[in-house]
């Protein structure tokens, strides 16, 4: 099973904007843009929400079939790791498998030396194409690749066997997660990284490393656009190397993870796949539930009352909320507009607060990451919330279809 050039990751905590993301694609397909669905979830977000990983598999069938969807799409087990990937063997056929935890934890010396001794005649001056300049690569650089990061390529290849033996080498699609870790991978790193998945003979088509800069969930990205730039040019250069010198599979790309609302580095990204004719995975679904919302407030009545007592309980509940996603918010509570403020809040007033629209001055980055993480409360009135959305079912798919589409797919892609 091969994932195409371009791939881009949707999703929704509560399963029921299927339709209204896929829209997105189909009106990329319209304009000559072949973009790949693929439905993500992770574990945490079933366990909070109380689905199970078919339901994201009947959600993305359903949406095909209702929108006569005849190019390929896959379904995601998101962030997977050995503890749950068997929840998610029958309904997934695309697996992101998450060994950001096991970076930096000590590596078998031999396994170390045995690395460095069949890697080390690439030490000296490396000419890669596209980059600059050649590169220097030292004998210590690729020992303290092994030390940091053969650990978790070992990790990811007893994921990816557990994967195999049950599914079948061909039936399904593997990425290897980076991401969550505090210190972003340099190129020579990534270059060697590939080297252990290759010798370990995992079949990776996309890998997501951690980027220079913050990438906060729902917000903007955070560092310096030209500098993450070339560190994802370089990164392309690698990937390109990588595969001609070790044999990974042709069609691996990069994986930019909480890609939802990066706008100040997605014309760098697409500046960068044009020049290198290069590939992408983008994963933005986190964001759905806010579109949700955010029609919730505009359709007003009963719709605004929900979105502010979703809001007022997040408030209260601040620590118990942000705990989890500590190292992915940047929220100053001191900030966050109360209560007797919100209350007198209009449709317009909410909606705008929300929307990641950096042009109006409502617009509310606190307010937005807190309702990000807040869906554990909705979550919990559940039935009253899928009503809601089934209500407003127009206004809401509207937002959602819009967003994914104008202020993601054209930016990145078009």
């Amino acid at each position: 099973m091969l994932l195409s050039k371009y791939s881009f990751g949707i999703g929704d905590r509560f399963a029921h904007q299927g339709k209204s993301l896929l829209q997105a694609l189909v009106d990329a397909k319209e304009r000559g843009f072949d973009i790949t669905a693929v439905w993500n979830k992770s574990h945490r977000e079933h366990q909070i929400v109380g689905t199970e990983p078919a339901d994201v598999r009947t959600e993305a069938d359903n949406a095909v079939a209702q929108l006569k969807w005849n190019a390929p799409y896959h379904v995601d087990a998101d962030h997977i790791g050995l503890e749950n990937v068997d929840l998610f063997i029958d309904a997934s056929d695309f697996f992101t498998i998450d060994v950001a935890d096991f970076i930096s934890k000590s590596a078998d010396p031999q396994d170390v030396d045995d690395f460095v001794q069949k890697h080390k005649s690439l030490c000296g001056t490396l000419q890669i194409d596209r980059l600059d300049e050649p590169v220097e690569v030292t004998e210590d650089q690729i020992v303290n690749t092994g030390r940091n990061f053969l650990s978790a390529v070992k990790r990811a290849e007893k994921i990816y066997r557990q994967i195999e033996n049950k599914k079948g080498r061909d039936s399904f699609i593997t990425e290897i997660s980076m991401d969550e870790t505090t210190q972003p991978q340099s190129p020579i790193e990534m270059l060697f990284i590939l080297a252990a998945i290759a010798d370990h003979n995992i079949p990776a088509q996309t890998i997501a490393p951690k980027f220079t800069g913050s990438f906060y969930k729902g917000i903007d990205y955070v560092g310096d656009p030209q500098e993450f730039g070339r560190q994802f040019e370089q990164m392309l250069a690698v990937i390109s190397y990588a595969v001609e010198h070790f044999s990974l599979p042709k069609n691996l790309k990069l994986s930019v993870h909480s890609g939802s609302d990066k706008f100040s580095i997605y014309p760098v990204i697409n500046k960068a796949l044009k020049k290198f004719d290069a590939g992408l995975h983008i994963k933005t679904a986190g964001t759905t539930w806010l579109e949700e919302l955010i029609g919730l407030a505009i359709a007003g009545s009963d719709g605004l009352q929900m979105a502010k007592n979703i809001y007022f309980q997040a408030l209260e509940r601040f620590d118990e909320l942000a705990a989890p996603y500590a190292s992915v918010i940047n929220i100053q509570k001191d900030k966050l507009p109360s209560t007797e403020t919100v209350k007198a809040w209009t449709s317009e007033q909410f909606a705008t607060a929300l929307k990641h629209d950096l042009s109006c001055p409502n617009y509310d980055p606190n307010f937005r990451q807190l309702l990000h993480i807040a869906y554990k409360i909705a979550a919990e009135i559940k039935t009253d919330y899928l009503n809601a959305l089934q209500k407003y079912e127009k206004i809401v798919a509207l937002c959602v279809t819009e967003n994914i589409y104008r202020r993601h797919i054209e930016p990145v892609f078009i």
